[in-house]
């Protein structure tokens, strides 16, 4: 990329009102970033969304100080970058009308045609929760896909550390620059993230995180991706708005269900609702679902005959537990049926919705 057009696009980065969509319209009509800055006024005014306070936005000569030394830091610390453009550009983000015009990166990333997923939730995560992140990393990784998520508390850092577990590359969306380490907490992970994938920022390098920010960096997250997974959610959050901006670019999106009394599982739970994710029950639905392809040793192992129709093996061993044992806690249960928490819960909450188990007060359940 040529000097004079990265500068320009740093300009149109601090541009107000000008945003990824506009930058893109205006560079292909005008051929190239620094042509816009060249244009007469009286032209870039036909051209359909841009008005007087547009351009006069563009003529502000603080942003124009700002990408200088944006570039100057650019050039002398030779930090990679991604343009919209370029062949290497991610080929999700491509199809995003609003993706960055430019990101810059950090580490070695590398998407080469891999499957790409986003894996986001609550910074609250509950052990539920991070029980099923875990076997979903696991279970993916002979799949080899890269792990995107957004280096926050939580499910997060979670879904980083597991991908690196399993020698899956992993990808870090900041909502700040990448001079910065937001949260500081975990400036412990970042080495281990820059060597096995790497930080991706819209930002300038020095940027702090704002809480804007966030939601720019949430639709990168979503763009990026194949699909989206939300392992727990409250009723509101980011990556509740993380699902909604999947969804708007016509991806899949999944959801993992909980206890409809369960705060980090009601955001997930109504996404389920109001059918706008899948319910994401068992880490093979997202290999069917996307339709990866199938090696011959991930095959499901045969489901044993049930003793009861209307009960799932699971299920059944379930009942016939708390029939032996009466009311128990919920880690108890997990332990004596073999049956891992990210499964349990969801399994409980059938057996109550039948009728058959009834929640009890921290964290038990009995017979009804």
């Amino acid at each position: 990329m040529k000097k004079e057009d990265l500068l320009a696009v740093l300009r149109l980065k601090k541009c107000a009102q000008i945003g990824d969509t506009i930058s893109k319209k205006l560079i292909s009509l005008v051929g190239s970033p620094s042509g816009i800055f060249e244009e007469k006024s009286i032209r870039l005014q036909k051209i359909d969304g841009i008005g007087e306070r547009l351009i006069s936005n563009l003529s502000d000569e603080r942003n124009l100080s700002s990408a200088e030394r944006e570039l100057e830091f650019i050039l002398n610390q030779n930090i990679d970058y991604s343009y919209f453009l370029d062949a290497d550009y991610p080929e999700y983000l491509k199809h995003c009308p609003d993706g960055p015009v430019l990101f810059f990166k950090r580490g070695k990333i590398n998407f080469d045609k891999r499957p790409v997923i986003a894996i986001v939730g609550t910074r609250n995560m509950t052990l539920y929760g991070r029980d099923f992140c875990k076997e979903l990393i696991q279970h993916l990784k002979d799949y080899n896909p890269i792990i995107v998520s957004g280096f926050a508390y939580g499910v997060d850092i979670c879904a980083h550390q597991e991908a690196i577990k399993h020698n899956l590359q992993t990808i870090a969306v900041l909502a700040s620059g990448l001079q910065l380490t937001y949260p500081k907490a975990h400036i412990k992970y970042v080495s281990e993230v820059e060597d096995n994938g790497g930080f991706i920022s819209e930002f300038y390098q020095f940027d702090q995180p704002f809480r804007e920010n966030f939601l720019r960096r949430n639709r990168i997250i979503a763009g990026l991706s194949q699909a989206t997974v939300v392992i727990e959610s409250g009723e509101k959050g980011g990556s509740l708005v993380t699902a909604d901006i999947a969804n708007s670019y016509n991806r899949d999106v999944f959801a993992v269900p909980g206890r409809v009394t369960d705060m980090f599982s009601k955001g997930c739970n109504s996404l389920i609702k109001q059918n706008r994710a899948i319910a994401l029950t068992d880490p093979d639905d997202v290999v069917q679902m996307l339709n990866w392809d199938i090696e011959p040793n991930t095959a499901k192992k045969p489901i044993q005959k049930q003793l009861f129709v209307e009960l799932s093996d699971e299920q059944q061993s379930i009942v016939d537990f708390l029939n032996e044992n009466g009311k128990e806690l919920l880690d108890i249960i997990s332990l004596k049926t073999s049956i891992p928490i990210y499964k349990l819960s969801p399994l409980l909450l059938e057996l109550e919705l039948k009728g058959i188990v009834k929640p009890l007060p921290g964290k038990q359940f009995e017979l009804c």
